[in-house]
């Protein structure tokens, strides 16, 4: 009897491999990171052949250390990068350029081109987002207009487009031979291209953008039997059976199913996602109205979501950029070595703001700097930069919602520092807590696998599952928050207005 999920994980920074059992435990895992291409500034991309070879490496690698076969395996779950576009050749299965990831900040012009006509919420009533370099529908446009030769295959039928769920899936259930090309709901939500009423794309987007319909893939619910894994792979006959994009898929692993439960997750980005329910619910405050998941046959829960874009990739760029560090944990001990920020403020604005503020003019800023600044300051000033952005996020959904949240669940890697969760909770002024399992992307994943094949019976099982691991109650009084936070508002506004026409 088979056993166990297997949950992969393709991220910014790493692709993962973990196994979960029935009660959502980690059994064994395999990782490994990929190349960061940054050709120049504001471009990142990924080589989507290298993703798809360490997905299969990571796979062997957990499968080996649980001494665990095929036949052991329920089901496989994917979750991915969102909006990290790939468009390859459906008969060599050969992508036509490196992916153009979900950071990338280099199709501002065809943001100014399309904004021309109904501003940067052109589509926003039927797709949810405003128009930003963010979302993978300008970095298809992209890829059509600049790629040489690209646009007449794409036309001719040749080229599919996915982001990179759509990717893995199609060389996991057989690529040339007989691949499957769709995407799940969550994701189809990030293109620009789908309606988020019909959940199909939209036709007169598709004609906006000049992209043909044929590139497109299925669109399915975020639950459901796929198809098979191959028989050229190590899972071979295993069903495919769930897809959640990132973010949706650690709501979905936090077990935040009701409608008004909330999660953020602490990544390459930070992502606070709030579950509707059934209703379509439109931001006034700068979120993102997005699918959170849609099961089988049953209809789809909304959610708003407040995006940010830098966060544990700022602490990647302390260690790799500027050698600050040699390892992402010693920024805690470098931080911790001050009492305090120093009167410095990092905004990293290095693909311009996201939520609340969409600001694509913005950059990257450090200021408030004094000769008493040391780099255990900056330290200290780039993981406050992660609560501050996500302080301001919650702001906004507390706007929209009109019921302020009593308390903050996380997720991700960066909820392993102690430091910044508890200056976390002391910013917001609201509890912070952590459950057992913080690997919550990769177990919705699972879950959602699991209920297509029924491995589990339904949500309240997973319910069950959740337990809590640790909580940090803020400690700060208030007139320190207010002026914290008055001074970081203070910086954020010095990023600003700083990309002219012939700064990129």
């Amino acid at each position: 009897m088979s056993q166990f999920i297997i949950a992969i994980d393709q991220g910014t920074t790493s692709n993962r491999a973990i196994i979960f059992d029935h009660g959502g435990d980690i059994v064994s895992s395999g990782q490994k990171e990929h190349r960061q291409i940054l050709p120049r500034a504001g471009w990142v991309e990924h080589d989507a052949v290298e993703l798809w070879d360490n997905v299969r490496e990571v796979v062997a690698t957990a499968l080996s250390k649980a001494n665990l076969t095929r036949h052991d395996i329920a089901a496989v779950g994917l979750t991915n990068q969102r909006e990290t576009t790939v468009v390859w050749d459906r008969k060599t299965g050969r992508p036509v350029c490196n992916a153009i990831v979900w950071q990338d900040t280099r199709t501002q012009s065809i943001v100014d081109e399309l904004a021309a006509s109904g501003g940067v919420d052109r589509f926003k009533d039927k797709v949810g987002l405003p128009l930003a370099t963010y979302f993978s529908g300008t970095k298809l446009k992209w890829i059509l207009d600049n790629v040489d030769g690209v646009r007449e295959r794409a036309e001719a039928g040749d080229l599919l487009f996915g982001t990179t769920d759509s990717w893995i899936t199609w060389n996991l259930t057989g690529g040339t031979d007989g691949g499957v090309h769709i995407t799940d709901v969550t994701n189809a939500s990030r293109t620009l291209f789908m309606d988020l009423r019909t959940l199909t794309w939209n036709e007169d987007i598709l004609a906006a953008f000049t992209v043909p319909r044929s590139m497109m893939p299925e669109i399915k619910s975020s639950s459901e039997v796929y198809g098979t894994v191959h028989t050229s792979q190590l899972l071979r006959e295993v069903p495919v059976a769930g897809i959640l994009g990132d973010q949706q898929a650690a709501t979905f692993g936090q077990a935040a199913f009701g409608t008004g439960e909330a999660k953020n997750t602490y990544g390459t980005g930070c992502f606070l996602i709030v579950n509707t329910g059934k209703e379509i619910v439109r931001s006034a405050n700068g979120l993102l109205t997005t699918v959170g998941y849609k099961l089988g046959e049953a209809p789809a829960h909304y959610a708003l979501e407040g995006s940010i874009a830098v966060t544990g990739s700022l602490i990647q760029w302390l260690r790799d950029n500027l050698g600050m560090i040699n390892s992402a944990p010693e920024v805690e001990t470098l931080a911790a070595s001050v009492p305090d920020n120093g009167g410095a403020y990092f905004v990293p604005a290095f693909s311009g703001l996201f939520a609340p503020h969409w600001r694509p003019d913005a950059r990257g800023a450090l200021v408030g700097l004094t000769r008493y600044v040391t780099k255990g300051h900056i330290a200290r000033a780039a993981l406050e930069a992660t609560a501050f952005q996500t302080c301001d996020v919650l702001e906004a959904v507390n706007a929209d919602t009109g019921v302020p949240l009593t308390e903050l669940k996380v997720d991700g890697g960066m909820v392993a520092n102690d430091a910044l969760m508890q200056f976390q909770a002391d910013i917001l002024g609201v509890p912070v807590i952590r459950p057992r399992v913080i690997e919550t992307t990769a177990l919705g994943a699972a879950y959602a696998a699991g209920l297509a094949v029924e491995f589990w019976s339904d949500l309240d099982q997973l319910a069950g599952n959740w337990t809590e691991d640790k909580r940090w109650e803020p400690r700060m009084d208030a007139e320190e928050r207010d002026r914290q936070l008055r001074l970081w508002k203070k910086a954020v506004t010095k990023s600003m207005d700083w990309v002219d026409e012939d700064v990129k």
